[in-house]
């Protein structure tokens, strides 16, 4: 095997096959090579979106897809003026690979199937002569004056380029660093909070829109909330969890989560709604049936599941036969807390699915965004999540993958 190639790609992930490939494709005289440390590619890809790949999100509008990056929402701007969501489609679909949108805007292929998206990079590879090799674990990197030399736990290649796109690999991140790269200290994003309390004990499924919020902190997020047999799950805990990655990593993931099951509604909105409803309701019992059951425009489109109601009803210290007349101040004063400020003591974290996504890496002030090339070595790219970018779930990590290994691409065939 001859060693020497023009262009390295450390990683066989999806941003290592969408810029090798996108470099081909521009110019097929280049010989290329990916080296990955497993025994298979693009395993990720294999499990993200539960086995169907999320490959992006509906969202075509550079300056608002940027929104939904915690970090790298300043230095994505320009790269998504290059090459957007409408671009992934386009990409995709220009090589068989139809993508569909779903109501919450994330777009997966129309087979369902990840395996649909491998199989695409695994035959363009071939089809463009690129060298695939597994069980390659880098060791050193080395940078002359006009090559780059890695080292591997098998032989030594050169190449005139290098790329690298290994994701969250520690490894990695530690010879980077040993070359002058500054590595913002990894930490998870994109998990879900070990919560146990009376109030969700027996409600595992139920879900509804919330408002939450991290106590004594600025941070909160909103949308649909899961109760889990092990805490909560759902978009709006997944989000803050992202916003809040750095901040919840300090407190060792032990804080005071602050729900408002109405969403928007205020405290003095909400009463003011109980109060009516005591008036209306006079004989009903108050625990039988949720009056916030039905999504009602007043209450910014919340909506609370009987279930949920009656354990909340509960916790007010409103017994099961109680009616709305009997209701005293101080019961609807707490019942009005339980819906719009519940207190959950979170104690630990779990991983979300298999879609681990970790915030951190290389320091982005150390990255030129118009080529993702390296600031202190010519000829070291970087894309995908080995640098400090990261999104909520959505689709979003792969579409920053797809835009920095286009634009690597570019830079390379261009120079």
């Amino acid at each position: 095997m001859n060693s020497k190639y023009d262009i390295i790609i450390v990683g066989g992930g999806a941003a290592g096959f969408f810029t090798a490939i996108n470099i081909a494709e521009q110019n097929a005289k280049l010989k290329i090579a990916i080296l990955e440390r497993g025994k298979n590619v693009l395993e990720k890809v294999r499990v993200s979106g539960g086995g169907r790949c999320n490959v992006t999100h509906a969202c075509f509008v550079p300056n608002e897809l940027v929104k939904f990056y915690p970090r790298g929402e300043k230095e994505l701007r320009g790269p998504f003026h290059q090459f957007c969501s409408g671009d992934t489609i386009e990409w995709f679909e220009k090589r068989g690979v139809a993508l569909k949108i779903e109501d919450d805007g994330r777009m997966f292929p129309t087979t369902d199937s990840s395996q649909t998206i491998i199989d695409c990079f695994l035959g363009l590879s071939q089809k463009l002569k690129i060298e695939v090799l597994t069980g390659q674990s880098v060791q050193s990197l080395f940078h002359g004056e006009d090559y780059w030399k890695v080292e591997t736990n098998h032989e030594t290649f050169s190449c005139r380029k290098l790329v690298m796109t290994t994701g969250s690999n520690p490894k990695i991140w530690d010879l980077l660093q040993n070359m002058n790269h500054t590595i913002i200290p990894p930490v998870p994003s994109l998990f879900t909070f070990n919560i146990k309390d009376a109030r969700i004990k027996d409600l595992m499924g139920v879900s509804a829109l919330a408002k939450v919020k991290v106590k004594n902190t600025k941070l909160e997020a909103t949308g649909p909330l899961l109760i889990t047999h092990w805490g909560m799950s759902g978009p709006g805990i997944l989000r803050l969890s992202a916003w809040g990655a750095r901040i919840l990593a300090e407190k060792n993931y032990q804080f005071v989560l602050e729900v408002n099951w109405l969403n928007d509604v205020t405290f003095e909105e909400a009463m003011e709604t109980l109060k009516e409803l005591k008036q209306e309701h006079a004989k009903k019992v108050v625990s039988k049936k949720s009056p916030f059951d039905l999504a009602d425009a007043r209450f910014a489109g919340a909506r609370v599941p009987n279930r949920l109601w009656e354990s909340l009803v509960l916790a007010s210290n409103i017994s099961n036969e109680t009616k709305w007349a009997d209701l005293t101040k101080k019961q609807l004063t707490d019942l009005t807390n339980q819906l719009t400020n519940g207190q959950f003591q979170v104690n630990g974290k779990s991983t979300f699915k298999e879609e681990f996504v970790t915030a951190g890496g290389i320091d982005l002030r150390e990255i030129n965004f118009k080529t993702m090339e390296s600031k202190w070595h010519e000829n070291l790219f970087f894309a995908g999540e080995i640098v400090n970018i990261d999104a909520i779930t959505g689709g979003f990590n792969f579409q920053n993958a797809w835009t920095s290994g286009f634009i690597v691409a570019n830079a390379i065939t261009n120079s």
